[in-house]
This record gives C-alpha cells, structure tokens and sequence, in this order.
C-alpha cells in the first residue's frame, strides 16, 4: 500500500511535489518492473543486471489523500486494523492474540519509572534501548 497527500502541512518548495512523484513511480514499477533487456540496453555492467531486473506485476493499492488530518490518520488506522481482523479470520488465527505484544507490556512496566525518574537512572538494557531512554528524557527536559 502506498499513500500519498495532494496538499502537504509543511511546504516547502517543490519538495511536496518530489515525494508525491516518488509515490507514483514507485507504483508504476511494482506493476511494470524492469526486463533484463531493458535494464541491458541502459548500459549496466553485466554483474549489476540480474540486481536491477525487476518483476513487475507486484500488485499494489495507492490511497490519494487531500491532506493528513487526525480524522484521516484514524481512519487509516482503523482500515488497517480491519483488514489485520480479515486476514486472520480468512487463515483462522487471531491477529491479535499476540505473545510478543504481551512481552512489550511488560517491559515496558520495567522501563515506565526510568523515564520518570527525577535523576537518570542506572539502565541495564541493550544499548539501543537505553539510547532511546536518553534521547526521550534528554527531548523531554529540553537538555
């Protein structure tokens, strides 16, 4: 799914343009790919062709918004939430009775008081972990 907003909320420029160009493409190359002839023809060396061939026929749904308002986001949300309940009644399994989003509850209890802490705390998790502590009590202080 690719999902593209004809009005942007920062302007700047043309640059709305650009990313609004790369949704369309990218649209035209997943349903019409790259032949090896093609991709032969535009000069490539010949142990970079195999990489640069692309299938094509990759199905794909591009929503074209006006503009991203919180409605839209939830009504987003909420059509990805109901084609998550399609699938698995199609393949007879509960989307969301999920161990890994149980495990993230409970780590996340343990990580609660170290971004409310007065003081930075002592952190015992993986280094990306504690980074993402930091930064948010850093952002969140304003230091």
């Amino acid at each position: 799914d690719l999902i593209g907003f004809a009005r942007t909320l920062n302007p700047l420029g043309d640059h709305h343009d650009y990313l609004s160009s790369n949704v369309f493409a990218q649209a035209e190359a997943l349903a019409f790919g790259k032949t090896e002839e093609q991709v032969r023809a535009e000069g490539t060396p010949e142990a970079v062709v195999p990489h640069r061939v692309m299938e094509g026929n990759r199905p794909t749904n591009t929503l074209l918004c006006d503009i991203l308002t919180p409605r839209l986001l939830g009504t987003l949300v909420a059509l990805y939430e109901h084609s998550v309940f399609t699938q698995g009644v199609i393949w007879d399994i509960d989307s969301f009775d999920q161990w890994g989003v149980e495990l993230g509850k409970q780590l996340a209890q343990r990580i609660i008081p170290e971004l409310t802490a007065e003081s930075e705390p002592e952190l015992i998790h993986d280094s990306s972990t504690n980074a993402l502590i930091r930064r948010y009590r850093s952002m969140k202080t304003g230091s």
